[in-house]
């Protein structure tokens, strides 16, 4: 009993703000039409329409969101717990459990929450003032995670992570975290504007929520000497 409660008190006092948002995604995506796990959604062709409208009703299309009706000014927020696939959630939700944790605990688990839910919806507000006529259909928490990593690069620096570079072979390997950080942003910018940057993939968000995210932990923390945790210094990512 004594461990039960000691395991529950260190998960209440933890990261739990960052516990629940991952929770919350696993769970939305899960019970949607592209985890292939609900049986609701039907096979083939008609899990195939059920995803394309799924997304369209809770993921941000920039020239629906520009338009100003009601519902789809409220996307912003729903597409931060939608992902399009297992790639899509488990990669996203990695970087979250990396780097949130220790963002939070910094920040505190009010000021955490606000900040991850306005640093998404800024970034796919931002992405959408940019592709205003576009009919793309955005979801995913990148834009809200890429902000947690600009504020994790401004206030731990020099926390070591293991990281895996495609270049070194996918060794994991551990570098300070402003090695991966900036490494990370300088592979979103050359995606963001090369012609090569794919379908799908808003690296222009990623790009803003990383600058909101550090923008934030500068103007707020700025002269406020900041020690990561001992027992949180270390932690796996793939840029």
């Amino acid at each position: 009993m004594r461990d039960w409660r000691g395991t529950f008190r260190r998960v209440v006092t933890g990261p739990s703000v960052t516990y629940a948002v991952i929770g919350v995604c696993a769970v939305v995506f899960a019970l949607g039409p592209a985890s292939g796990l609900n049986p609701s959604y039907g096979t083939g062709d008609a899990l195939v329409l059920a995803q394309s409208d799924y997304f369209r009703r809770w993921g941000v299309i920039p020239a629906d969101l520009l338009s100003g009706s009601a519902a789809a000014l409220l996307t912003p927020l729903s597409a931060l717990f939608v992902h399009g696939n297992w790639l899509h959630l488990l990669g996203n939700m990695l970087f979250l459990f990396v780097f949130g944790a220790m963002a939070e605990e910094r920040m505190g688990h009010l000021r955490f929450g606000v900040f991850y839910v306005v640093c998404g919806c800024l970034a796919l507000a931002g992405y959408a003032l940019a592709h205003a006529d576009s009919g793309q259909t955005l979801v995913g928490a990148s834009g809200a995670i890429s902000g947690v990593l600009g504020a994790f690069l401004y206030l731990f620096p020099r926390a070591r992570v293991t990281s895996l570079f495609p270049f070194l072979f996918f060794l994991p390997l551990r570098f300070p975290a402003w090695i991966v950080l900036v490494f990370w942003f300088a592979l979103q910018w050359v995606a963001a504007r090369g012609a090569g940057s794919g379908p799908g993939v808003a690296y222009l968000a990623h790009l803003i929520g990383f600058g909101l995210g550090f923008l934030h932990a500068w103007t707020r923390y700025r002269g406020i000497r900041v020690k990561a945790p001992a027992a949180a210094t270390e932690g796996e990512g793939q840029p």
